[in-house]
């Protein structure tokens, strides 16, 4: 009998040391690259700052314009900002920014579309800037936000024309919105964006030559059970081959954090009657309008005259 207990014993504290390593890597794995704050979200935030730093972007015209903060509760219950610019119009662009940043971040966006006559409502993902929110979705749960404050612009202006504009994440969640009902939307720009989260994440690994596949494996399993954030199942291309909104896919041909392949493979999912694609020489991530600027712009302003009716 003694016997027994103590292999039985044994087992239990196997169980039981098992659990907490799963547990803990886990959770140190998240912290690192899942988390608000996180590691990788910290680091991308502080590119981001630099690059347009170097290209001399000043963001003090949202302080110039004051905006109105709005909030608006998520299909799953947290608080998520936005800041609204009403610029008298009966169109809107809702803005959608990347992984480690803001709606601060997306001014030169923002003041683009306003300067464009739109008004502007530029949002905070979750897990980011004013919005709540302990997991990065990766465009999994921020394109199901995206749905919430489409169907918010719709109740509050009835008769409003909308655009979903996004950069990198961003780009990626206004993709998997793509084939929902949105209503009043009437194009879509995604720029930088990429098709599948997990080749995403594999692309950085081996730019930084990590090999980590085990505590990936590890990370996934961990994220996906206790967030419900399924990695592997975010899939861009799915979603805008069932699109019935026009799409414009922008690229920076130097960007060396989402492939510029996104953009072929994004591009060529679409229907070739509502697709269209700008691929931008030089631009790294996110800098295709800092670098094309006239000519970003341009390209954008005809997307929509040629594509749309009621913009």
């Amino acid at each position: 009998m003694k016997v027994i207990s103590i292999i039985s014993l044994v087992i239990i504290l196997l169980i039981i040391f098992a659990l907490l390593y799963y547990l803990l890597v886990g959770a140190l794995l998240f912290k690192i690259g899942f988390s608000r704050r996180s590691f990788v979200e910290k680091g991308l935030h502080k590119n981001l700052e630099k690059k347009l730093h170097d290209y001399k972007i000043d963001l003090c015209w949202w302080e110039k314009q004051k905006p109105k903060r709005i909030v608006i509760k998520s299909f799953d219950g947290i608080s998520l900002a936005g800041f609204f610019l009403q610029n008298n119009s009966n169109k809107t662009v809702l803005i959608c920014h990347g992984f480690g940043a803001s709606h601060w971040q997306m001014q030169q966006y923002a003041q683009f579309f306003f300067e464009k006559n739109f008004n502007v409502l530029a949002i905070d993902g979750r897990a980011h800037g004013e919005s709540e929110g302990a997991c990065v979705g990766f465009g999994q749960f921020e394109s199901q936000d995206i749905l919430k404050w489409v169907e918010y612009i719709n109740e509050k202006w009835q008769d409003n024309k909308i655009v979903l504009f996004g950069t990198s994440m961003g780009a990626t969640a206004v993709c998997l919105a793509s084939g929902s009902k949105l209503k009043n939307v009437e194009a879509i720009i995604a720029d930088c964006g990429f098709a599948k989260a997990s080749d995403q994440i594999d692309f950085i690994l081996k730019k930084y030559k990590l090999s980590l596949k085990i505590l990936k494996k590890h990370l996934y399993s961990y994220a996906k059970r206790l967030y419900g954030l399924d990695i592997e199942q975010i899939d861009a291309t799915k979603s805008v081959k069932q699109t019935s909104v026009p799409i414009l896919f922008i690229h920076g041909q130097s960007d060396d954090f989402v492939s510029p392949q996104n953009l072929d493979v994004l591009y060529d999912c679409a229907p070739p009657n509502l697709r269209d694609k700008f691929l931008v020489p030089n631009a790294e991530h996110m800098m295709a309008y800092p670098e094309a600027g006239v000519l970003y712009e341009k390209k954008i302003s005809d997307f929509l005259k040629s594509r749309t009716k009621n913009i």
